[in-house]
């Protein structure tokens, strides 16, 4: 695969995500896997050294340096700076980054008791949701409860681990009185529930790594009959965050190899209540008209 380079390199870090996302998919397999690192992990990508972020990404040093080349910079410390910039002006994002950084020492010993362990993912849950308003903000909030409001039928699917994300939107959201059909896929009809699926209609997919097929293979479907896709994943370039309308960008923490869902289960909440508190003005507003 022929490698773009880019001849002026973003002078941002959004710039940067942004010129990310348009080439991920004619990037070659590794600078993929350096180019989602970059999107999803900012922080890390910021304070850490190219040795600890080659691992992390599973490929030489060298690649990270003509990932940056093909973006227009020097060198990986030129990309680097971008986001050392952005963390530096924004104290929060710093402070997130080293306590994960301090949390993941401390896990690295071995708990005393059952005591010990309840209070590492208490703390785990804690830094997740505390980087929740980081990566999900008040305009993605805003454009998601639009998606919904606008949609005849809501349709919210998510297996494996996402299960419980996905039942709870869906018990919630008919709790709120919007039209919504929950794709459970029992009985192997997963295919057979979203194929009612309409232009006029919104797909609530919500998927983390290792992708549910089923999952992604209904987004597909859902995109061929023209519905939108409202999406909740780890990665900007999940498989079902490319052909979103709008990704809700979930970084869970991850306790002895144990992956939460306080942040995704937050998300929700907050998601479900914006809409019907924005319902609920729309019919009060209605009222007064009439």
């Amino acid at each position: 695969m022929t490698e773009q380079t880019t001849s002026n390199p973003p002078a941002t870090a959004e710039e940067l995500r942004a010129a990310i996302l348009e080439r991920y998919d004619s990037l070659s397999k590794r600078l993929q896997q350096i180019a989602r690192y970059v999107l999803d992990e900012p922080n890390e990508l910021a304070l850490e050294t190219l040795a600890v972020i080659s691992e992390r990404c599973g490929v030489q040093p060298s690649a990270i340096v003509r990932f940056a080349k093909s973006f227009g910079y020097a060198g990986a410390s030129q990309m680097q700076r971008l986001f050392r910039d952005g963390l530096l002006s924004g104290h929060a994002g710093l402070g997130y980054s080293e306590r994960v950084r301090h949390f993941n020492q401390a896990v690295a010993r071995k708990p005393e008791g059952g005591a010990d362990v309840l209070d590492e993912f208490v703390e785990g849950n804690t830094l997740a949701l505390q980087n929740l308003g980081q990566t999900v903000s008040e305009a993605d909030l805003r454009e998601a409860v639009a998606l919904i409001d606008r949609a005849e039928t809501v349709y919210v699917i998510g297996f494996r681990r996402s299960f419980p994300v996905a039942s709870y939107l869906a018990y919630s959201l008919q709790q709120a009185n919007k039209r919504t059909m929950f794709i459970d896929g029992v009985a192997g009809l997963t295919k057979q529930q979203v194929q009612t699926i309409g232009p006029r209609d919104l797909l609530i997919a919500v998927s983390y790594h290792p992708y549910a097929e089923e999952t992604v293979q209904a987004v597909e479907m859902a995109t061929q009959r023209g519905a939108r896709i409202l999406s909740i994943s780890d990665s900007l370039v999940s498989p079902i965050a490319k052909p979103a309308e709008l990704v809700l960008h979930v970084r869970e923490s991850e306790v002895r190899t144990f992956r939460s869902l306080a942040a995704s289960i937050c998300l929700a909440q907050a998601l479900v209540i914006s809409f019907a508190f924005e319902a609920g003005k729309e019919k009060k507003k209605g009222k007064r008209l009439r």
